[in-house]
């Protein structure tokens, strides 16, 4: 029994810890699976010792190489089965680490009992407590701290340029430049961008306007955008209405650390256009590259108009005047051992616009359960910190209208 939980051991910490070591994405990742492969090694030499201590009798302290053996299997043993109980969705490796524990913790007890020889027991002692609070430390740094530390953060700045007449003068364009800087020390998949111009229609009122009508426009414009109003003593606000809504990157790409890219993109309009001002607006959901791996290329998969399957809250969407694109990509977790214990996963990009406006929005799921209604604060808290997701909001930054009108 005690053999066969010593190798049972080795094969999973082995098995773990050389896909940890090869592939993790973070330095403590690979620090994990050089200790899981250490660990590993140390209960094989314990197997080893198990024979030799209980058939052979060819090495004096062989049931302290078991001892000690035992005491690492229960130790990361028990770690792992926390793990797998926290972050696992399968029932397979927590039945597995759940049982290599209690063998462990059996075989543990059954060495000690035959009476083993410690020499210098304090020294074994200390040497087993600095090996436990090392391993205890390393699990908490990579469950605890690392999945709240301060997230790293992009920036993104939209520049207008001078609006241009067309030659007939009876159209113009402004151009704007969308400028993407990742001043962060990590790398950044690209999952969606979204670049839209909003015309909006500013009258001015021929005397000050009263305080009853601030809270009426105040009430109707927060309840048909969400957004706040701009108050203002003569000027009168309609809502906005799209104008123009494009993508400015490539989705599936990635940003580098230190590295920027520039985009210049360019909204034409009638010079008889309605509007007084366009406002521009650029998005972007991004994920962490030290965090997830994107399994190239992000596809296009549907429309929320179209015959392929939709999640029943993007359907509501649509109804109210939303309408989408949906692409897909599988994931992949960032370690060996999250990424065994963890059900396949596939990232969803909507691309959405309406009449109000264009937005990206991400969701990281299991197939079929983002049919299910929209996660709650606390889920979507779990899921940017497990991934690393960050969205992006430039804007609005507006421009008038009226110079170039008044050239016609």
């Amino acid at each position: 029994m005690v053999l066969l939980v010593l190798l049972g051991t080795t094969v999973l910490l082995g098995w773990f810890g050389l896909g940890n070591f090869a592939h993790a994405l973070t330095f403590p990742g690979r620090l994990t699976g050089a200790v899981l492969i250490a660990v590993a090694f140390t209960t094989l030499l314990a197997a080893g010792a198990a024979l030799d201590y209980w058939v052979g009798h060819s090495f004096q302290y062989s049931g302290l190489v078991v001892l000690i053996g035992a005491f690492a299997a229960l130790l990361i043993d028990a770690l792992l089965l926390l793990r797998t109980l926290k972050n696992g969705d399968l029932t397979l490796f927590p039945a597995l680490f759940g049982a290599l524990t209690a063998g462990a913790a059996w075989a543990l007890v059954t060495v000690w009992r035959t009476s083993v020889t410690v020499p210098a027991p304090k020294r074994v002692a200390a040497a087993l407590l600095v090996s436990s609070i090392l391993a205890v430390a390393n699990f908490g740094y990579q469950n605890l701290y690392l999945p709240y530390r301060r997230e790293a953060r992009p920036l993104i700045t939209l520049s207008v340029g001078k609006a241009v007449l067309a030659k007939d003068r009876k159209a113009f364009a402004v151009p704007v430049d969308v400028t993407f800087q990742n001043h962060a020390d990590v790398g950044f998949y690209v999952l969606g961008t979204e670049f839209h111009a909003m015309g909006e229609q500013v009258h001015l009122a021929s005397r000050d306007r009263l305080r009853e009508q601030w809270r009426s426009d105040a009430q109707q414009f927060a309840a048909s955008s969400g957004d706040m109003y701009p108050l203002s003593r003569r000027e009168i606000h309609q809502t906005g209405e799209l104008v123009e809504a494009k993508p400015w990157m490539q989705p599936g790409n990635w940003i580098e650390p230190n590295d920027a890219f520039t985009t210049r993109m360019v909204v034409q309009l009638p010079v008889d256009t309605r509007y007084d001002q366009v406002a521009f607006y650029a998005t972007a959901s991004l994920a962490r590259k030290d965090q997830i791996v994107l399994d190239p290329p992000l596809n296009f998969v549907t429309t929320s108009w179209g015959r392929g399957h939709i999640p029943q809250r993007v359907k509501n969407l649509q109804k109210k005047g939303t309408d989408s694109l949906v692409y897909r990509a599988r994931v992949h977790e960032n370690n060996a051992i999250d990424e065994a214990i963890r059900q396949p996963r596939f990232v969803t990009v909507y691309w959405q616009f309406g009449t109000h406006g264009a937005t990206v929005s991400t969701s990281i799921t299991r197939k079929g359960d983002d049919d299910n209604s929209e996660p709650s604060g606390e889920e979507l808290r779990q899921l940017v910190s497990r991934y690393g997701l960050v969205d992006l909001f430039a804007g609005p930054v507006e421009q008038t209208l009226w110079d170039i009108k008044n050239q016609r």
